[in-house]
C-alpha cells in the first residue's frame, strides 16, 4: 500500500514530517475544549449559534417550571447586546459542591455535564443542551454575571471567557424573593455576529410558552429609541398553539382536540385540529426540546389515529365492507397537531436530538391517544363524520394522484429519462458542476438560452403563474404541465418518491423579475418546492437570482444598481449631472443576453440569495406560507400590513 500511495516524486502524500508522540496529545483543561470547538456544543458559531446561547439559558429556567417552581421568566436585550434571562424559581444551590469543593452555581457555569439534570432528584424531566447548557454558554460569553436569590440572599459571580474571577459573595438581602438571573455578552471572539434578532427570539420563546401552559415569559428589546416587549401566556397550552398554527385556515370544526395522561412515568399531551386545507403540520417536542424527526412518540400517535379513525368508520358505516381502510396519510391532510411528551432520561438518536428512540415513548401516546380520541368521536359524532369525510375524499384524490404518478414513472422507463421539451440543459452530467434556472416567461428564457454557459447552466423557462399548489391536492400538481416540467428537470421525485441522490443540478436559482409580479411567480415556486420537495431547501440547493434594477450610463461606463441605496451610492460617485442616463428595469426580458449574464447570471459577478430553512422556526414558517398563499383575506391583510416596511424595491 506504501508504495501505491506515492506520489510522482516518490514520496507518499500522506507523510507528516514532525514525529507523532505524546507532546502531539492536547489536554483542554476546563472550558477550554468548548472554545476551541463550538460547533459540537451549539452547533455553529452562525446567528444560529448565537441565538442557542439564549435558549440554553431559558430551557434552564423552563425546567424550573417543569417542577412548579417558576411561573414567570423576563428575558432581556439589552443595549450592547447582552442578554439577561431573569426567573422566579429556587435559585441554582450555592452551598458547597463535596466533591468539587466549590460552590455549587460555580460548578455549574464551570464544569461539562454538571447540574441538577444527571440524577439526585434536582428534576425529574429536563430539557437543556444534555445538561451542559450554562457551562456552554460561560465558555463562549466575554463575560456572564449570575444573581441567585435564595434562602433571603442575594450572591453574586462574574466569569470572564469562562473563568471565575471573582468569589460567590453576598451582594444584598432578598427577602422571601427567589430565583436566578443571568447576564451574559457573547464572546466576538467566537461568533461571526453579536447583534440578536428579536423576532428569532420571540418564535423560539413563543414556543416555548405555548409548551408550557401557566408558564409566563415576557421578552423586552431596549435597544431602540422606545423598549419593545411582547409577552406570552397561554393558559390553555398546546391547545392554544395548535388554534395560533390554525388561524390563518378555515378549521374544519371548531374546538381543538385535547388528549392528556400518564401512562409508565410518560406524560403525553396532543392537541389536533383539522382544517380545510391539504397540508399536514406535526410538530412533536420531548421535554420542551423540538424534535422535528420525530420518532417513537410520533409514531404511537400516527397509529393510534388511523386505528381510531378505521374502527369509527366500520362501527357507524362511514366505511363500507367492501372499501378499503382510511391510510394514515388521508387521515392527516390538513391536520395541524402538537405531540409533546414528558419523559425521564430521553434517548435521542444522534446528538442532535432530532429523534426521540423510546419505545416506552409510543405505548404510552399510542395508549393515552386511542383511549381519549374514541371517547371523544363518540361524544362527538358530527366532528367525526367530517373527518372521515374529508378522509375520503384525500384517498380518492390520492388514488388519482398514484395513477398520474405511475404513467410517468411508465414513460420514463419505456423512454428512458424524457426531459421536457423546454428545457435547455447543460452539457456537463456531474451534478456537483451544474446548475438550473427557472426563468419567468419565454422572452427572458430565450435571453437566458443565449447567455448561459451551455456546460453548466440550463434554463427552464415557465409560461405565466404555476398553480398555488397550497390550494390543490396531489392529482392537480401531476396534472399541472409547468410543475410536472419542473418534477422531471430536477430528478428527485416529491413526497415519498423524494431522493436527493437523483437531484441533477447542484443549485436551482428562481430568476424572476425585479416588480410584484415576478416576486409572485417566486413566491409561488417555492411554496411548491416547500410543501413538495422541502429537503431541497434543508441541504441548500435552492437561490434566488438577483437581477438589477438599474443600468446607469455616464461617459460610455455602464453601472448597474441593485437597490435605490446602491443606484444613489453610484450617483454620488460618478455625478448627478444631466448626462446621466438612467434605465428602470422592468423585467428581464429588457436585457439583452450579454447584459443578462454579466448582472445575473456570470458566477463570478452574480449576487445569489440562498433559501434557508431551520426546523426549529417551521411552525412559524408553514404558518406564513398558509398565510401567504391560502383562501383567508384577513391573516394575509394583516401579514403585509405589518411587513410592508421590510419589503423594497417593489414596482407597486
Amino acid at each position: 500500500m506504501a508504495d501505491e500511495m506515492k506520489n510522482e516524486a516518490g514520496t507518499n502524500p500522506m507523510k507528516v514530517e514532525s514525529e507523532y508522540g505524546a507532546d502531539q496529545i492536547q489536554i483542554l483543561e476546563g472550558l477550554e475544549a468548548v472554545r476551541k470547538r463550538p460547533g459540537m456544543y451549539i452547533g455553529s458559531t452562525s446567528i444560529k449559534g448565537l441565538h442557542h446561547l439564549v435558549y440554553e439559558i431559558v430551557d434552564n429556567s423552563v425546567d424550573e417550571a417543569l417542577v412548579g417552581a417558576c411561573d414567570t421568566i423576563n428575558v432581556q436585550i439589552n443595549e450592547d447586546n447582552s442578554i439577561t434571562v431573569e426567573d422566579n424559581g429556587r435559585g441554582i444551590p450555592v452551598g458547597i459542591q463535596e466533591k468539587a469543593g466549590r460552590p455549587a452555581v460555580e460548578v455549574v457555569f464551570t464544569v461539562l455535564h454538571a447540574g441538577g439534570k444527571f440524577g439526585g432528584g434536582g428534576y425529574k424531566v429536563s430539557g437543556g443542551l444534555h445538561g451542559v447548557g450554562a457551562s456552554v454558554v460561560n465558555a463562549l460569553s466575554e463575560w456572564l454575571e449570575v444573581y441567585v436569590c435564595r434562602e433571603g440572599k442575594i450572591h453574586k459571580q462574574r466569569y470572564e471567557r469562562g473563568n471565575a474571577v471573582m468569589p460567590l459573595t453576598v451582594v444584598g438581602e432578598c427577602g422571601d424573593r427567589h430565583g436566578t438571573k443571568v447576564i451574559f455578552k457573547p464572546d466576538a471572539e467566537i461568533f461571526e455576529d453579536t447583534v440578536y434578532d428579536f423576532s428569532m427570539l420571540q418564535q423560539r420563546l413563543r414556543e416555548m410558552a405555548f409548551l408550557t401552559k401557566n408558564l409566563k415569559i415576557v421578552l423586552t428589546d431596549v435597544r431602540g429609541e422606545e423598549p419593545v416587549t411582547k409577552t406570552y401566556h397561554y393558559e390553555g397550552g398546546i391547545r392554544e398553539f395548535v388554534t395560533y398554527l390554525n388561524r390563518s385556515a378555515v378549521a374544519l370544526y371548531p374546538d381543538v382536540i385535547y388528549c392528556e395522561g400518564t401512562q409508565n412515568n410518560v406524560y403525553v399531551e396532543v392537541a389536533l385540529q383539522h382544517n380545510d386545507g391539504f397540508n399536514e403540520n406535526i410538530y412533536t417536542f420531548v421535554n420542551n426540546i423540538n424534535t422535528p424527526e420525530g420518532g417513537m412518540h410520533l409514531t404511537g400517535f400516527k397509529n393510534a389515529l388511523t386505528k381510531v379513525f378505521n374502527d369509527y368508520g366500520r362501527k357507524n358505516k362511514i366505511l363500507k365492507d367492501n372499501e378499503e381502510n382510511l391510510s394514515g396519510e388521508d387521515l392527516r391532510e390538513g391536520l395541524t397537531a402538537i405531540v409533546s411528551v414528558k419523559i425521564e432520561d430521553p434517548q435521542f438518536e444522534g446528538q442532535t436530538k432530532q429523534k426521540l428512540g423510546n419505545s416506552i415513548a409510543r405505548a404510552a401516546t399510542d395508549s393515552v391517544v386511542t383511549e381519549q380520541l374514541t371517547y371523544f368521536l363518540e361524544q362527538n359524532p358530527a366532528i367525526a363524520k367530517a373527518i372521515c369525510e374529508k378522509a375520503v375524499l384525500a384517498q380518492r384524490a390520492r388514488a388519482a394522484a398514484r395513477k398520474a404518478r405511475d404513467m410517468t414513472r411508465r414513460k420514463t422507463a419505456l423512454e428512458g429519462m424524457t426531459l421536457p421539451g423546454k428545457l435547455a440543459d447543460c452539457s456537463d452530467k456531474d451534478p456537483k458542476n451544474c446548475e438550473i434556472y427557472i426563468v419567468e416567461g419565454d422572452s427572458a428564457g430565450g435571453s437566458a438560452k443565449t447567455a448561459r454557459s451551455r456546460a453548466t447552466q440550463a434554463i427552464l423557462p415557465l409560461r405565466g403563474k404555476i398553480l398555488n399548489v397550497e390550494k390543490a391536492r396531489e392529482d392537480r400538481i401531476y396534472g399541472n404541465a409547468e410543475i410536472k416540467a419542473m418534477i422531471t428537470a430536477f430528478g428527485t421525485g416529491i413526497h415519498e418518491d423524494f431522493d436527493i441522490e437523483k437531484l441533477r443540478y447542484d443549485k436551482i436559482i428562481i430568476m424572476t423579475d425585479a416588480d410584484v409580479d415576478g416576486a409572485h411567480i417566486a413566491t409561488l415556486l417555492l411554496t411548491f418546492i416547500y410543501r413538495f420537495m422541502p429537503e431541497l431547501i434543508k441541504t441548500g440547493h435552492v437561490y434566488l437570482a438577483q437581477p438589477p434594477l438599474y443600468k446607469v450610463e455616464k461617459n460610455k461606463k455602464v453601472w448597474y444598481a441593485y437597490s435605490d441605496d446602491e443606484l444613489n451610492s453610484i450617483l454620488m460617485e460618478i455625478g448627478r449631472d444631466s448626462n446621466n442616463k438612467i434605465q428602470r428595469y422592468k423585467g428581464l426580458g429588457e436585457m439583452d443576453a450579454e447584459q443578462l449574464w454579466d448582472t445575473t447570471m456570470d458566477p463570478a459577478k452574480r449576487v445569489l440569495k440562498k433559501v434557508m430553512m431551520d426546523d426549529e422556526t417551521r411552525s412559524e414558517l408553514d404558518l406564513t406560507f398558509t398565510t401567504l398563499m391560502g383562501d383567508q383575506v384577513e391573516p394575509r391583510r394583516e401579514f403585509i400590513e405589518q411587513n410592508a416596511k421590510f419589503a423594497k424595491n417593489l414596482d407597486i
